[in-house]
């Protein structure tokens, strides 16, 4: 009874219908609840159409938010012809570049960062009577921020406003919890038996664990493509991580299907035209079949008519941010079950299905239990200005299901004060607002408000459009010149109603990219004239000021940027020559990242607009080239180099800091240790590991190449007059500096308990070994010919009598015959034996029947008394 007059019948036998009746008590009573219900309940077209003339809603609107443009798209038309009307009327929908909302709407659907604008704009949402979030799973960085404004809007302002929260796969008890012990509704699913078969390493299919390499994935997504082809009935539904799988697959496929005329091949991913994806969504005509090979963008909310086979590569493309870095890069991770089990769902849509699965049985108990929530890993710049407009400079004033990590929060607000969006107490600006308003990342809206200054708004546009996604417009995604330039005269040629000249172009992303533009052009308010592709590296300097990069050498493809991140080019191209340029998209390491995107830049409009920026200063360090401490007058913008010359007269202090940080590089043996006071450390170092056994050693100063490092300030600095390099610290008296850091009495201490010589019977003063390669002797070594320990009984010890020596007990020859810390036990057990394996070797010495009574000697025989 809760549906509207003429979708009765048509729904009616979707399971969520069950749930309706309690749904709409919860929320009537508690204003919050979760909808948990599998892919095929009917959730996201139903529960909006049921409760949208409940009268706790008065005639209220519903927003309900879907992560993605093509889903909130397709949404809409279906519940629009539920109600026997086109979307624009009762149900309508906006995404970005693209509103169909008319004065009657009362349901609209919407994309995360919409909502975002929209309660901005009017923080009592006035009008809106409940808010759904719908496949909230996905856990994109706006669902959360939607979710948390949401709760503080209903909380704050709006106390009517009501929150439902839907998905298949969600973490319920945490989010109860987070919205108040809100009331969680099970709904079961109306899926046909889907069966899963899993492709194991080893089967013909190929081999494929979710984690491998992207590319690694597409030779057994081919294999089981055609093999389904061949065997199951049906449409194909393939998921690959991204855009560039998908076009090498459906290259691959099209060239085997030849003569295949009745299977057709449609690619699905977000930058597709609204034509394309429509396409790969329809159903496939009578006689024909399709394969359809998409993103993540077909996991949810999408049906997909005529889907019988789900092909599932287990990975997904993940953006992570890297606040070290600041840069976005995108990661091909395995999927979680959540979203595999999400996948395997398409096949049982409409009719029984069978998922193929590119990965063991086994490692499927080993992935993750849902998706990793974007904010963890975002880039969080947008999100901080997000709520510096709302208020707040500290997220923990919101309630977060995951707050945002500190570390990547502080760099996003540090980035946000370099752009003037933020104060220095983190207030926004009247620049930052402006920045908001454009609905675009900050970087890109900060360069178009600057470049409207230099009547380079247009320009500045489309150099945004390019930048916000990979990218797109050559058909060879990695074999494109990297010069940004090049995209921009494309864009200039199609502005002018010119075709682009370039037969790798792809005309139909162009168009979409220039169609942005435009849309941007308005936001900002700004003319469409020519673009300069000239001055395309000083507008991206605006947006990414530590991606400005110097060339490392005259001849290299490898630069030094401001951040100090190093970057290089695959190969030499259009601007790889250049000493010059702005990175916008790399790929890799901090220290080796490949550049796909950039433009050439000048060092004049470095000057002209970072003058800020750039530092002059004498810049003192340690060469380990040279071994020395080095001078130059330097010029600098951040890591970069501009100009460099020998410094006058550097300040004594940055000398000596410069040498003191050289001798921690390089190691303390730079130093001029000799024997002896390399043997009064060992000494000190053994003492110190007895200070928890014995007090009076605890108190000796720490002689360990940690602590002497980390102390070279305290006890080496004031015998370092006039050194700058290890030749002058071959002249310092260094067995000073580091008795200096001694008490008379420790240095007694020392003499007396780990003495470096000990007095054996025979009278020979025979030298205490205290370490070895590997370092300190827990139990220092007496090497001693074995006759010069007779009459002895007890094992030497030291350290207050705590640590017997380690006796190495020589032949006459000093090779080593015997080791024992237990003299009087060698003796008496082992001594007989060792005495008749050494009497024919060495008759004429002395090898007395009880050693113990026996007169030692240094000498072959004893002298008589």
């Amino acid at each position: 009874d809760l549906l509207p007059p003429g979708s009765r019948e048509r729904v009616a036998d979707l399971p969520v219908v069950e749930v309706l009746g309690r749904l709409d008590t919860e929320l009537e009573a508690r204003s919050r609840a979760l909808v948990q219900a599998p892919p095929g309940a009917g959730k996201t077209t139903v529960v909006p159409l049921a409760l949208m003339d409940r009268p706790w809603l008065a005639q209220k609107k519903i927003i309900m938010l879907e992560p993605r443009r093509l889903a909130a798209r397709a949404c809409a038309a279906r519940m629009a012809e539920l109600l026997g009307e086109r979307p624009g009327r009762t149900v309508g929908y906006q995404v970005r570049m693209d509103r169909c909302i008319g004065p009657r709407t009362r349901i609209e659907i919407i994309t995360e960062g919409i909502l975002t604008r929209r309660i901005q704009s009017d923080p009592e949402l006035g009008g809106v009577g409940l808010l759904i979030f719908d496949e909230f799973h996905e856990r994109h960085l706006h669902g959360d921020l939607g979710l948390a404004l949401g709760l503080e809007c209903a909380e704050v302002f709006n106390p009517d406003l009501r929150l439902l929260v839907m998905s298949a796969t969600m973490d319920t008890a945490a989010l109860s919890a987070l919205m108040d012990d809100a009331p969680v509704i099970e709904s079961r699913g109306k899926t046909w038996p889907v069966e899963t078969r899993y492709v194991d390493p080893g089967n013909r299919t190929g081999t494929a664990r979710p984690g491998d390499r992207a590319g690694r994935i597409l030779p057994a997504c081919f294999k089981t493509v055609m093999n389904a082809l061949d065997r199951e009935n049906g449409d194909i539904l393939v998921f690959l991580p991204g855009a560039a799988q998908i076009r090498r697959l459906a290259d691959q496929l099209r060239d085997r299907l030849e003569d295949r005329p009745d299977i057709g091949i449609y690619p699905l991913f977000g930058n597709l035209s609204q034509k394309e994806q429509t396409a790969a969504i329809s159903p496939s005509p009578p006689g024909r079949r399709k394969v359809v090979l998409a993103t993540p963008i077909a996991e949810t909310s999408l049906t997909i008519r005529g889907i019988r086979v789900v092909v599932d590569s287990g990975l997904a493309n993940a953006p992570r941010f890297d606040p070290g870095r600041g840069m976005t890069r995108l990661e091909t991770l395995a999927v979680s079950r959540a979203s595999a089990d999400q996948r395997r769902g398409r096949a049982g849509r409409t009719g029984p299905g069978i998922c193929f699965r590119l990965w063991s049985e086994h490692a499927h108990q080993g992935l993750t239990a849902f998706n990793r929530p974007e904010i963890r890993s975002a880039d969080l710049a947008p999100l901080a200005l997000e709520l510096a407009q709302w208020g707040v400079s500290d997220p923990g004033d919101l309630k977060w299901l995951d707050p945002p990590p500190e570390t990547a929060f502080d760099t996003a607000t540090g980035l946000l004060r370099q752009l003037e969006a933020l104060d220095s107490r983190n207030r926004i600006t009247d620049h930052g607002r402006q920045l908001l308003r454009a609905g675009t990342h900050p970087r890109l809206a900060h360069m178009v408000i600057r470049a409207k200054a230099l009547d380079l708004g247009f320009t500045a546009c489309c150099l945004a459009a390019l930048t916000e996604e990979r990218d797109i417009l050559f058909s060879a995604d990695r074999g494109a010149d990297p010069d940004i330039s090049l995209r921009l005269d494309i864009l200039r040629a199609m502005e002018q109603g010119r075709q682009p000249g370039n037969a790798s172009v792809h005309r139909a992303r162009a168009r979409s990219v220039l169609k942005r533009a435009r849309h941007l052009a308005d936001a900002f308010k700004v003319k469409r004239r020519s673009t300069d592709p000239a001055s395309a590296g000083r507008l991206l300097a605006l947006a990414w000021p530590e991606r400005v990069a110097r060339k490392r050498h005259k001849d290299a493809l490898s630069y030094v940027s401001a951040s100090g991140a190093g970057f290089f080019f695959r190969g030499h191209n259009s601007i790889s020559g250049r000493e010059y340029i702005v990175a916008v998209h790399v790929d890799g390491t901090p220290k080796n990242a490949a550049v796909f995107l950039a433009a050439a830049y000048r060092r004049e409009d470095l000057e002209s607009d970072f003058s800020s920026g750039i530092e002059t200063g004498d810049h003192v360090f340690w060469d380990s080239g040279t071994r020395s401490v080095r001078a130059l007058n330097r010029t600098v913008y951040g890591r970069i180099v501009l100009e460099e010359r020998p410094a006058g007269r550097p300040d004594p202090g940055a000398v000596m800091s410069a040498l003191i940080r050289g001798i921690r590089e390089t190691g303390l043996n730079m130093l001029p240790w000799h024997k002896k006071l390399t043997a009064f450390r060992q000494r000190t170092v053994f003492l110190k590991t007895l200070a928890g056994e014995d007090p009076v050693f605890s108190r000796l100063p720490d002689l360990t190449d940690q602590a002497l490092a980390d102390s070279l300030e305290a006890w080496l600095v004031p015998f370092l007059d006039n050194v700058s390099s290890s030749a002058g610290l071959r002249g310092i008296d260094l067995e000073s500096a580091v008795k200096g850091l001694f008490t008379w009495e420790q240095l007694k201490i020392v003499e007396t308990h780990a003495p470096t010589h000990v007095t054996v019977p025979s009278g020979s003063r025979i030298p205490v070994q205290y370490a070895d390669g590997n370092g300190p002797l827990a139990s220092p070594v007496l090497a001693v010919r074995l006759q010069e320990m007779f009459g002895l009984d007890e094992t030497p010890a030291i350290a207050r009598g705590r640590i017997p020596l380690t006796l190495h007990l020589l032949s006459p020859a000093s090779r080593p015959v015997q080791v024992t810390r237990d003299l009087a036990s060698f003796w008496r057990n082992t001594y007989a034996q060792v005495k008749k394996d050494l009497m024919g070797r060495y008759p004429k010495h002395y090898w007395p029947e009880d050693p113990m009574a026996a007169l030692p000697t240094a000498r072959a025989k004893p002298r008589k008394k």
